[in-house]
């Protein structure tokens, strides 16, 4: 089982299959590397491919001080296995949490992306919302440590957006719930602290995101509401930002749909391999609904 030990001594399983322009995937607080399966088997066949499993997860490892779970150090640990091995720059594909974490590595660590792919991100980061969401943080925190993750795990996955997963893949559901349950309560309840309640809202980083020059695509389901409006507001802010909305889709697009999450995505990296993705057009964005504004 393949690991590597990050700065602070923490030790990080990845999987990795295929070869080519590396490709990194950064599973959400629900998932782990397993989470990836679907990617990591039709990206393989052209890239190369590495899911790891964050801190607090295992077969990594799970520390057991507060202090070693942050927004920051998410985003340090994506750098950490693109150095180890050798990946730079690679695309980064990341799902919610692991989405949030991809994106403060185009804001800190630019040069080790080729491009960032940010899916199901935004909770809590909705105008009016941060508020109850680290409410809702820490009373699920509460409950993990007292009930573990065989009780919260089911309860988390019957959350709202999760529901048209159920709906409409009954078995591939099954499969995600059965493995959330396995995680465990400790690295559950100090990331969910640490890295969940304790991040930044995505707002407070408009001056950064109009920086960033780094390829993007933005991938929202259409019934995940708490991720639509800081979606757009990312579309918005980031002028090398692309916006995809999947369809009868919620928070888990890329199990609960596959097929058109990869290809959407394949479709965004040989975009920017081939040297075609551009920046938004300065004159779109002018204000204007019909005709060009007088100079």
């Amino acid at each position: 089982m393949p690991t590597l030990r990050t700065d602070d001594g923490v030790d990080l399983h990845y999987e990795e299959a295929g070869s080519g322009i590396p490709m990194v995937f950064v599973h959400e607080f629900a998932g782990d590397s397993r989470s990836w399966e679907p990617q990591m088997r039709f990206f393989s066949r052209r890239y190369r491919c590495i899911a790891y499993s964050a801190r607090g997860y295992p077969p990594s490892a799970v520390p057991t001080d507060p202090g070693a779970y942050s927004q920051d150090r998410a985003t340090d640990d994506i750098a950490t296995v693109i150095k180890r091995l050798d990946l730079a720059p690679a695309h980064v594909v990341g799902l919610s949490m692991g989405a949030f974490a991809t994106l403060h590595l185009g804001l800190r660590h630019p040069a080790l992306a080729r491009s960032l792919t940010a899916a199901g991100v935004g909770y809590g980061a909705a105008p009016g919302k941060r508020e109850q969401f680290r409410a809702e943080v820490e009373a699920t925190a509460t409950r993990i440590r007292a009930e573990g993750m065989e009780t919260m795990g089911a309860v988390y996955a019957r959350g709202p957006t999760r529901l048209v997963f159920e709906e409409k893949d009954p078995r591939g559901y099954a499969e995600f719930r059965a493995q959330l349950m396995e995680h465990s309560a400790e690295g559950s309840a100090n990331t969910m602290m640490g890295v969940q309640r304790e991040r930044q809202a995505l707002g407070d980083l408009e001056v950064q995101f109009r920086a960033v020059t780094t390829p993007t695509l933005i991938i929202a389901g259409d019934e995940d509401d708490p991720t639509l409006e800081p979606s757009l507001f990312l579309k918005r802010t980031i002028p090398s930002s692309a916006l995809l909305v999947m369809p009868k889709c919620g928070h888990t697009m890329n199990l609960e749909d596959p097929d058109a999450f990869n290809r959407a995505v394949l479709d965004f990296v040989t975009q920017v391999d081939a040297g075609a993705w551009r920046n938004r057009i300065p004159e779109s964005m002018t204000g204007a609904i019909i005709a060009a504004k007088a100079s």
